[in-house]
């Protein structure tokens, strides 16, 4: 439910705006690319060529849009409520209204304060100041505050001037919890082949520094404030990748907020940082048939740090060691470097060539996985971009297929 603060005086009770949620789905791909589906095939009938895929929901559904009826007032001293929903992993605030006398401010945080995002004007308008946060749009008048880890956002009205300022919100996105999105997603882990082999990316920070090194350079991306899809920063410069069935269109990526660094901090601890978060900017390349997006983030200076991955330019080769870094099932990132946890064997490359385009491979994945890099594990560059799949073999774009399509965009020189 939506509960204020006892000194909150207008709030509307809560109420989705979504019916029904989406169709259940893994990673898997769009039904209008013609290609070869993974479904338990074997090199001999991946050589009958491309072959239609079954029409299913491209993300997971990981959360949905409530009302709200928030006035922050407009005199005395700082006003704060709190846009609280029991049991959210996220909450997500939409401003209709955002006029700031000067020298006023807005904070979206989390009741501890370890996540706070900070506007002196509405940027959708142009009013921000260096150091405020980023923001998306979502095709309505106004504009939302990045997400707030939790189940509670407080938005705070701070005032030096004694009236003027104008602000209200109209709705917010709130995250299922771990079993809401079990239950809507119920075929969410098909892609993970027996016991699953993904671990922390932190528990290969010291054994396996490579692998963890090319993680750094892997985010989370919230789809519209109600799904989730994998992106990574590809060569030099500011640029990602993802699928093109997690976004194909500008006022799809304008909707997007991108997480670096929500990993955990301790093997196995579930305690994941708040990590950095940056909205979108600018759709700069796409394609429906190889699946892939390539776009730009606002704040990039912010992310720089992390990491970058670059890119294999050769086809895969059967046998070959390979990993998958991603953010499946929502979670803080895994590395999925073996086929079964704890001394499996290393995954990787199955069928270097399915179809035209593809290739399959053994490492695990679930929803939320689309768009993750798989990694070659002799060089520690990106050999294709996991799209989707099931058992027995997942199944990502070759890189090879894609490299040449970017190549003037992106910077791949390592050094």
């Amino acid at each position: 439910m939506f509960t204020p603060l006892l000194t909150a005086a207008v709030l509307a009770a809560a109420a989705a705006l979504t019916p029904a949620a989406p169709p259940p789905a893994d990673e898997a791909a769009p039904s209008h690319v013609q290609r070869t589906t993974a479904r338990a095939q074997d090199a001999s009938a991946s050589a009958r060529g491309p072959a239609a895929r079954t029409p299913v929901a491209p993300v997971p559904a990981a959360g949905e849009e409530e009302r709200a009826a928030l006035r922050l007032a407009s005199a005395g001293g700082p006003d704060r409520h709190e846009i609280r929903h029991s049991g959210a992993s996220y909450v997500k605030v939409h401003f209709d209204r955002f006029r700031l006398a000067p020298g006023d401010h807005v904070t979206v945080a989390d009741p501890t304060g370890r996540e706070t995002h900070t506007y002196h004007g509405d940027p959708a308008r142009g009013g921000a100041v260096p150091g405020d946060a980023g923001f998306t749009r979502h095709g309505r008048t106004g504009f939302a505050a990045l997400s707030v880890d939790g189940d509670t956002a407080v938005v705070t009205l701070h005032r030096r001037a004694r009236h003027g300022s104008e602000v209200s919100v109209d709705r917010y996105w709130r995250g299922y919890s771990a079993a809401e999105f079990a239950a809507r997603n119920p075929s969410a882990v098909r892609s993970v082949c027996g016991a699953d082999g993904r671990r922390d990316a932190v528990c290969y920070r010291s054994s396996h520094p490579a692998p963890y090194a090319a993680s750094r350079g892997v985010a989370r991306m919230l789809t519209n404030g109600a799904g989730y899809c994998t992106a990574w920063r590809v060569g030099r410069g500011n640029h990602m990748m993802t699928n093109n069935h997690c976004v194909s269109t500008q006022s799809q990526l304008d909707t997007m907020e991108v997480q670096f660094d929500y990993d955990c901090a301790t093997c196995g601890g579930n305690d994941p940082r708040p990590g950095t978060k940056v909205g979108a900017a600018a759709l700069l390349r796409t394609s429906a048939s190889l699946d892939y997006t390539v776009f730009s983030v606002d704040d990039f200076d912010r992310v720089s740090p992390f990491g970058t991955l670059f890119l294999e330019t050769r086809a895969p080769v059967a046998g070959e060691q390979a990993y998958v870094v991603g953010h499946g099932d929502t979670r803080p990132k895994r590395i999925s470097l073996y086929e079964e946890r704890d001394g499996g064997a290393y995954c990787g490359v199955r069928t270097p060539q399915l179809g035209t385009e593809d290739v399959g491979y053994s490492c695990d994945t679930s929803g939320g996985s689309s768009g993750s890099p798989v990694v070659a594990g002799s060089s520690h560059k990106v050999i294709a971009l996991h799209w989707g799949g099931s058992c027995p073999t997942n199944v990502g774009t070759r890189m090879d297929r894609i490299h040449p399509q970017i190549q003037d965009l992106i910077d791949n020189r390592p050094s």
